[in-house]
C-alpha cells in the first residue's frame, strides 16, 4: 500500500493505493499554521477491512510528528482510532493523558 500527501497553504489529503488503485482517500483543512484539523475519510469498499483508513492516519500521524503539528480529529473514524491507540495521542491538540 502506498500512501500519498496533497496539500496546499488550506487542505490537503492522503490518498491510499493499493497495486496502482485508488484506495481511500482522507482529508483535512488547516487550522491555522500549527495544527491541522482530520475531518473525513472513506476507503473504497472494495478495500474496506484491509487497514486502509489506519495507513492513511499513521501517515498524518507521521506527517503531525515530522513537522511539529497537531491535530484535531473530527472525522468519526480518526477520533475513534485515536481513543483506541494512546500511542497516537501525543499528536492531538490539548492532549491530556489516557485514564
Amino acid at each position: 500500500m502506498e500512501v500519498k500527501q496533497n496539500n496546499d497553504e488550506k487542505h490537503g489529503n492522503f490518498e491510499a493505493f493499493i497495486d496502482g488503485n485508488h484506495a481511500g482517500l482522507m482529508t483535512y483543512t488547516w487550522a491555522g499554521e500549527e495544527r491541522f484539523i482530520i475531518d473525513h475519510t472513506e476507503v473504497e469498499e472494495a478495500y474496506n477491512g484491509k487497514g486502509v483508513g489506519k495507513e492513511m492516519l499513521l501517515a498524518a500521524v507521521e506527517f503531525a510528528r515530522k513537522n511539529g503539528k497537531t491535530i484535531i480529529p473530527l472525522c468519526p473514524f480518526a477520533k475513534a482510532s485515536f481513543q483506541k491507540h494512546e500511542e497516537l495521542q501525543d499528536v492531538l491538540v490539548n492532549q491530556t493523558p489516557a485514564q
